[in-house]
This record gives C-alpha cells, sequence and structure tokens, in this order.
C-alpha cells in the first residue's frame, strides 16, 4: 500500500479567506480571552507587515491599525476538516481524518483509475487549490511516514521501503511527529534524529516514554500494522459560513451562496448522488428570537448536481425573498438526497450551443416564476376537448383511446368561414356533459382549407356547416 499525506497548514485561515471577496487583504484570527487576545493566525499580507501567531492583539493593531480580525472557531475548522475528508473519499475508499489539520489516503488502489502517482498528484492539488485550502503533499509506503514527510518537503514521494528507512534515518526527532512532546524532551537530551533513537535500548524508552513512543516508531516505520480509523460520509449535507459583517440586501450574499452552492455539488459528486430538496437558511443576529432565521426552500421535480444550475435556480429563490433583518450567517441543509441519473445525450446532438436542456429551463421558469405556474398536464378522461387536461397532481392518469386530435386547440371554439372547405375525416360525435350542467352534443371534422390547412371543427349534430373552429393540425 501506499499513503498520500495532505497536510493543510493553515486549515483555519483558509476557512475563512475562501468566503471572502478579497482574501488579499490584511487578516488576522484571534483567540483567547476578550482582554487577552492574541493572534491565532495571519494570511500572507498581514504577516509582511510584521503580525505573527502568538502576538498579542494590541501589539499587532500598533504595527497595523486597519487589521481585520475574525474569532478562530474551532468547531468551524472540525467541520472544514471534515468537508475535506468527504472531498478525499472520493478519490480513495480509505481516508483517514484521525490527526489534526492533514487527511491520509491509500492511493496506490486509485491509480488504476486516476492514473499513476504524479498525474494523481496533480489533481489533488488543483481541486484543493480551487476549494480555495493551501496545502503540502507527500507519498510514502505508511500513513505516519506520509505525515512526516509532508511536513519536512511538499512533494517527497517514496514508494519503497528501503528508501523509506534511509531518509527517516536522519529525520530530527523534533519533526517525526513524536506523541506527547517526546520529540522536545529527546532534543534536549541530546538525541537529535532517529537514527540515534532506534539506537537506544526500547526498554529504557519504554520505561521513560512509554510504550506510545515504540509502537509510534514501529508503524512509522511499517514494523506493525496502523489501526487508522477510517472516513465514513455523513448522509446528509450542512454547512455553514459566517459573514463577519451584516448584510441588508440580496447582492452581497450571492459570494457566500456561490461557495455552499459549489461545496454542495462537490459533496453530491462523492456520494455519486443529486438533491431534490435543500433549505437555504439566512441567520439573523438575535437568534433567540422568533424571527432568528428566514428559509429560502428550493425544492426540484428531479434529482440534480451542477452547479451552475442550482445557484441560478437559489438565486432566482433568494431574491424573491423579503429579507426582515439583517442577514450574519448562511446554512445549506440538504437531507433528501436521492441516486442522480444523468440526463442522455444524443451523440451527434444538433441543439444549439447555449439552447438550455427541458430539466434546467423548467426549473429555471419554477424559481423565476413560482412552483405553481410550471406544471404536467394528464389525460383527464373528459371527451370534451376543454376539459380532456387536467393538472398533474399525483394521481393515477386516465388515457382514453381518442381519435388524433390537434395540436393547436383555441382557447374557445371561433366561427369557421371560407370557402372551399374539405372534409377529410368525421364525424366523431361527442355527447358528454349532461351531469355537471355543461351539455355538449358535437359532430366533430377534420377540414381541409383552400389554403391547404387542416382544422378542427365541429357543427351540430346530423348537420354540416356553419363550423366552429376548435384547433389547427401542425
Amino acid at each position: 500500500m501506499l499513503w498520500a499525506c495532505i497536510l493543510l497548514p493553515q486549515l483555519a485561515l483558509d476557512s475563512v479567506l475562501r468566503r471572502l471577496p478579497d482574501p488579499d487583504k490584511p487578516l488576522a484570527l484571534v483567540s483567547g480571552p476578550v482582554h487577552l487576545r492574541h493572534l491565532h493566525a495571519v494570511n500572507a499580507n498581514a504577516a509582511k507587515a510584521g503580525l505573527k501567531p502568538g502576538m498579542r492583539l494590541s501589539a499587532a493593531h500598533a504595527l497595523m491599525a486597519d487589521v481585520a480580525t475574525v474569532v478562530h472557531d474551532a468547531q468551524a475548522e472540525a467541520r472544514w476538516h471534515r468537508f475535506l475528508a468527504a472531498w478525499a473519499y472520493r478519490h480513495s475508499s480509505l481516508v483517514s481524518a484521525q490527526w489534526p489539520g492533514c487527511l491520509v489516503l491509500e492511493a496506490r488502489a486509485s491509480f488504476k483509475l486516476l492514473g499513476p502517482w504524479p498525474r494523481f498528484e496533480a489533481r489533488l492539488r488543483e481541486e484543493l487549490t480551487a476549494l480555495g485550502f493551501s496545502h503540502r503533499i507527500a507519498l510514502a509506503p505508511t500513513p505516519r511516514a506520509a505525515r512526516v514527510l509532508a511536513g519536512l518537503r511538499d512533494g517527497l514521494a517514496l514508494t519503497s521501503a528501503p528508501a523509506l528507512h534511509e531518509l527517516l534515518a536522519k529525520v530530527p526527532v523534533r519533526r517525526a511527529a513524536l506523541p506527547d512532546g517526546d520529540g522536545e524532551r529527546l532534543h534536549r537530551m541530546g538525541v537529535r534524529d532517529l537514527r540515534a533513537l532506534r539506537a537506544l535500548p526500547r526498554d529504557s524508552l519504554r520505561r521513560r516514554f512509554g510504550i506510545g513512543l515504540l509502537e509510534h516508531l514501529d508503524r512509522l516505520y511499517g514494523e506493525a500494522d496502523d489501526p487508522l480509523e477510517h472516513y465514513a460520509p455523513p448522509d446528509h449535507f450542512d454547512s455553514r459560513i459566517e459573514l463577519g459583517y451584516e448584510v441588508e440586501h440580496h447582492p452581497p450574499l450571492l459570494f457566500p451562496l456561490r461557495r455552499l452552492i459549489n461545496d454542495l455539488c462537490m459533496y453530491l459528486s462523492i456520494r455519486d448522488g443529486g438533491v431534490q430538496r435543500f433549505v437555504l437558511r439566512l441567520e439573523h443576529e438575535n437568534r433567540d428570537s422568533a424571527c432568528a432565521h428566514t428559509d429560502v426552500e428550493v425544492g426540484l421535480l428531479s434529482a440534480e448536481r451542477e452547479p451552475a444550475m442550482l445557484f441560478e435556480l437559489t438565486r432566482n429563490r433568494l431574491e424573491r425573498v423579503a429579507i426582515p433583518k439583517p442577514v450574519v450567517g448562511m446554512r445549506l441543509l440538504a437531507r433528501e438526497l436521492p441516486p442522480f441519473v444523468p440526463a442522455s445525450r444524443d451523440l451527434f446532438d444538433t441543439r444549439a450551443q447555449r439552447a438550455l436542456p427541458w430539466p434546467q429551463l423548467r426549473e429555471r421558469l419554477r424559481a423565476r416564476l413560482g412552483d405553481e405556474a410550471v406544471y404536467r398536464v394528464v389525460p383527464a378522461g373528459d371527451p370534451r376537448p376543454e376539459r380532456a387536461w387536467r393538472r398533474d397532481e399525483g394521481r393515477p392518469a386516465l388515457t382514453p383511446l381518442l381519435p388524433s386530435r390537434p395540436r393547436w386547440l383555441l382557447q374557445r371554439p371561433i366561427p369557421l368561414r371560407g370557402h372551399g372547405l374539405r372534409i377529410v375525416s368525421g364525424p366523431e360525435r361527442l355527447e358528454s356533459g349532461w351531469w355537471d350542467g355543461e351539455d355538449a352534443r358535437r359532430d366533430y371534422y377534420v377540414l381541409e382549407t383552400s389554403q391547404g390547412q387542416r382544422a378542427w371543427a365541429f357543427a351540430r349534430v346530423g348537420e354540416q356547416g356553419s363550423w366552429m373552429l376548435h384547433g389547427w393540425f401542425a
């Protein structure tokens, strides 16, 4: 087996930067008590001004007064860690997120599907960059070795045990991810690298540092099995973005909305499924009040997972909702995740390049005009043409055997005037409606006009002439 480690050196910071329209603006994450705030992480432009993690917030403001600050949320960082584990699950069936700030996944089994390691690695980097997360990647025969190599040098890849052992012997103990701070203790004792550590008597190491250090070394070198906690994807999607400022209008919500939709579609592609109903929740500042949030429900007639389409539909529905209070957060919840069946396409599709397929056009019309404005019609079982169709409400449809009907049916019959009318077929007698007070007794004919048009018209029972036009055949 070969294990790839994806090290996320600034996961907490990236999870905030990716939701900002201008991520290059100086920004710092702060943590600690209100009166003793210190910097947890800083972005590149803030670091250029001299800000660094661990610095007191008052000292940071002295260096850069206009630096933006966001309170570090450990729970949000854990959620994004799980989100990236779900993303990694689409590339490998064995993924572990048991170590903070990194992911490990078994890579060799994916080579047949995704190509050799250089191509596989390039794909991982491309997708992580698109998601907005900085990263370091390494490959090794054991998961713990891949984790150590990712911390040493980005892009390092070793596929054989002898080469791995030769490199690990030179690794400083402080960078070998030893448990419980043992690396720093060993360094102060004069043990500089893993070669020197492995040369020490195991009984002495066990008595002084415990069995955990020896187990770590054995698993690092592949001399013992490493029972990882494998990731299992959840059966629903729940993601939230804290805006950090109050929003009273729709346009500023579109950027975080696009991020949420893209994350949802990424999750759907992992599950190889689609979404048919989800809720966009606009959170207001006072969460304990009766109006703590505003829900925008999005329902589709079939499962979809196209990011552009879902964003367009959600935006149209969002713009139709009044915002009663300023919005401080957005949350997207999707629990109905049925299987996704891609639409079949002809190899020689003659449709215009910018033309929308019918399912997407239907959903766009429903989003703009309302759910009740676009619907399907089914036969109603009534022979009267004006009552032969009804709105589909999920009831079994009656499909009576009727002669051909015109595609263009007029809203109400009108007199058909003209010379040279020729009867093509008929009559088709219709007698119905006596039970509801709208009795209809007609003889329908297919007529051809002097211009070659074919009309569907009726006359009184047993008569011909005084035609009433009811529709046109194509």
